[in-house]
């Protein structure tokens, strides 16, 4: 052993008893492989049309985990859970590209790592959805790598993040394919035409091009040496890629490939064999502790999951949760949970079709294809529920149903289940303090002044065991509860209030004198929310001038709350559009919000499209 060899033994005795708890032997090498947006689309998962031998090669020799779930259906939130340990629920990063602070005692967890003595190195993406701490990393890019380490018996963790299966592989097509278009399987909810086809097709090309990259990482391993000292994973930043996959809380979005290879000097840390499954529930939020008990590391207290491997492994979680906030430019609210069986869902903006317009999205032509296919009338009940409202609830049977198409939260055989999982995730929220009831716009204005997780946290702010119930008992249309939080001092149920009477028309109706006076509201989303269902039920003219001064507000997410209630009001009166147009800066290449909805509002607009 060399001088920095001892340094770092001596350094993990004197760690014994503290947080980081470290000794030489429980020190692996240890390598994320991580591909974007890919589904179990592999071999080793029972996909037979899939090539992917050096993923089933690495099954073979590993273990491979049947029920791995992401957070979030979306790349941004889910690295943010990824990286601290935390539900983005609960720190307020759940929406899509956020940079809203998180506490100062929260570290990433390559944080701790590094404190043991780990050379850490990330290759290449980031995309934490929050402020980064650049400075856990010993380096961070393209060229990041455990070969540029200094000391060659220094432990490392390595990260290598492949892009080649992200959804953007599929915006051009392609006129050679490997896959056979005719012949690839598409999920019932997709209709089959040309362009999906293709899309398809080209995407299985993608993942088949991954693997080969999964295979070079392993290739360089064994040919470095390290192999029998290094723990390699193999797994997805969430599901994908095609429309209502990515994005949407379904298996299709949320249940992600994931492989562990153990070298036989670690290999009881697997608790199992080589080639051995298992169906053992993990999510994300477990990742980093299990990360840290295999380096021998104590997870912090703060951190919401538990390890699942390693010294700190503790026991089985019975579900796994996620959440669904806004998606680029578009507004909406779920949170979902699932154990071994089941799949249940809250959607708290059900009146918000699951085919809302995203510019990103509408750039794969099987979209295109799909939304047309439906206008024509084309497409049977389940192709087309996709653009159709949400149920309030969504639950399914995944092992009789793993497509997700049979809603059974009406089916009287399934009642007590139904209601048993509601029970679990109104238990979650609460746990965690889930600030999803906040809209955006208040998030973004308490972002200027505090930390949004300890903001909640202060005495009486955040009452949300209180207030949970109230706000999915107006989602779900209990007009006594939505009269009274009309007339509420509290702006998140006068907000969810006006919500409710856009879901529910008849609310609106009868309750427009305090909706009208919510138009004076303090708070902007409130007064938006007014307008909105108020709109809907003909106060038209107020409602326009409302939510065109709404497009004024220094306050990004303001802006794009009127814009979607914008999107919903039929042809947009000139003077607003030309508020809307004031938006959209000469620069082609912002890709701000507001100013992508904006411009959507407009291609609309000019297309006749409302």
């Amino acid at each position: 052993m060399n001088r920095l060899g001892l340094l770092y033994y001596f350094f993990g005795l004197m760690l014994i008893g503290c947080s980081t708890e470290v000794t030489e032997v429980d020190r692996p090498n240890i390598i994320w492989i991580v591909s974007e947006d890919n589904s179990p689309l592999i071999g080793a998962y029972g996909d037979e049309f899939a090539t992917t031998p050096n993923i089933d090669k690495m099954a073979e020799e590993g273990l491979l985990y049947e029920l791995a779930f992401a957070t979030a259906p979306v790349c941004a939130p889910a690295r943010s859970s990824l990286i601290t340990g935390i539900f983005p629920s609960s720190l307020g990063t759940q929406h899509m590209r956020s940079t809203y602070k998180i506490p100062d005692m929260v570290h990433f967890y390559p944080h701790f790592l590094k404190e043991a003595g780990y050379y850490t190195s990330n290759n290449s993406k980031k995309d934490y959805n929050t402020i980064d701490q650049p400075e856990v990393w010993d380096e961070s890019g393209k060229t990041a790598h455990y070969k540029n380490r200094s000391e060659e018996d220094q432990p490392f963790f390595a990260i290598f993040n492949f892009t080649t299966s992200h959804e953007s592989s599929v915006h051009k097509p392609v006129d050679s394919l490997r896959h056979d278009a005719k012949k690839v399987p598409i999920p019932p909810y997709h209709p089959r035409t040309e362009a999906m086809e293709h899309d398809w097709a080209q995407y299985y090309d993608k993942v088949e091009d991954m693997d080969a990259q999964v295979g070079a990482i392993l290739d360089e391993l064994e040919a470095s040496g390290l192999a029998e000292n290094t723990i390699v994973f193999y797994y997805s930043d969430h599901g994908g890629v095609l429309g209502r996959s990515k994005r949407y809380l379904y298996e299709s979005g949320l249940h992600v490939p994931l492989v562990i290879r153990f070298p036989e000097k670690y290999q009881h840390l697997a608790g199992a064999e080589p080639g051995s499954r298992t169906n053992r529930l993990v999510s994300f939020i477990d990742f980093p502790p299990t990360l840290l008990s295999l380096a021998g590391i104590a997870p912090p207290d703060y951190m919401q999951g538990q390890a699942f491997l390693g010294k700190y492994s503790g026991e089985e979680r019975e579900y796994a949760y996620s959440f669904r906030g806004r998606m680029d430019e578009c507004v909406d609210m779920s949170r979902s949970i699932r154990n071994k069986e089941f799949r249940y869902t809250f959607n708290f903006m059900p009146h918000k079709i699951y085919g809302q317009y995203l510019e990103y999205l509408w750039r794969a032509p099987s979209m295109v294809s799909w939304e047309e296919a439906y206008k024509a009338g084309e497409l049977n009940a389940v192709q087309s529920a996709f653009w159709e409202t949400k149920d309030v609830e969504e639950l399914y049977e995944v092992g009789s149903d793993p497509h997700n198409i049979h809603n059974l939260a009406k089916d009287e055989n399934y009642q007590a289940v139904l209601k048993e999982m509601r029970q679990a995730m109104i238990d979650w929220m609460v746990e965690v303090k889930d600030v999803g009831l906040y809209p955006e716009s208040m998030i973004e204005a308490i972002d200027g002044e505090h930390v949004m997780y300890d903001y909640v946290r202060r005495e009486n702010e955040y009452p949300i065991e209180d207030l949970l119930p109230k706000i999915m008992a107006m989602v779900s249309g209990d007009e006594s509860t939505i009269i009274q939080c009309l007339k509420e001092d509290n702006d998140l149920l006068k907000y969810w209030a006006t919500q409710a009477c856009i879901m529910y028309a008849d609310m609106a109706m009868e309750n427009q004198a305090d909706l009208l006076k919510l138009l004076q509201d303090d708070e902007w989303a409130v007064k938006i929310g007014g307008a909105e269902a108020l709109f809907h039920v003909g106060v038209q003219d107020r409602s326009i001038e409302i939510l065109t001064e709404a497009l004024a507000v220094d306050n990004e997410k303001t802006r794009l709350q009127a814009l979607n209630a914008l999107h919903t009001v039929g042809k947009v009166p000139a003077n607003s559009m030309a508020a809307v147009k004031s938006i959209i800066p000469n620069d082609i290449e912002n890709r701000n919000y507001d100013v992508r909805s904006a411009r959507g509002l407009v291609l609309k607009m000019e297309s006749n499209k409302f």
